[in-house]
């Protein structure tokens, strides 16, 4: 099932297939995400599409160049990412998705960013 994900001005515009639909929800606690604060889903890659604005997307990154952070360059809210974790999936802002809020979920599980796997020799 596909879902509309826009930014907060609507100068971007996501079509967005879930890999489980909110079931993959959570939270990272490494230094960007718990600054950034927004709760994500999975996307294979190919399962997102860029509908409009893709001038309008700025990337960052930093560390390892992994992930590709995207945020919107005019309302600055963070769309999506290509993970870190698994470089084969982007995560979503879950909070960016058309008619989802995500309280409604409850409690959104965290993951331990701050010891990320691939920081281990």
């Amino acid at each position: 099932m596909s879902h509309k994900l826009t930014c907060h001005c609507g100068a971007v515009e996501l079509s967005v297939d879930l890999s489980d639909g909110l079931n993959t929800a959570r939270r990272c606690d490494c230094s960007f995400c718990r600054r950034r604060g927004a709760a994500a889903v999975s996307v294979p890659l190919d399962g997102l599409r860029i509908l409009k604005g893709e001038d309008n997307l700025t990337l960052y990154k930093w560390g390892t160049g992994t992930a590709k952070h995207y945020f919107c360059k005019i309302c600055g809210i963070y769309t999506h990412h290509r993970r870190r974790s698994n470089p084969n999936e982007y995560g979503v802002n879950l909070g960016a998705l058309e008619g989802v809020n995500p309280r409604d979920l409850g409690e959104i599980l965290w993951v331990d960013g701050i010891n990320h796997p691939s920081d281990r020799t």
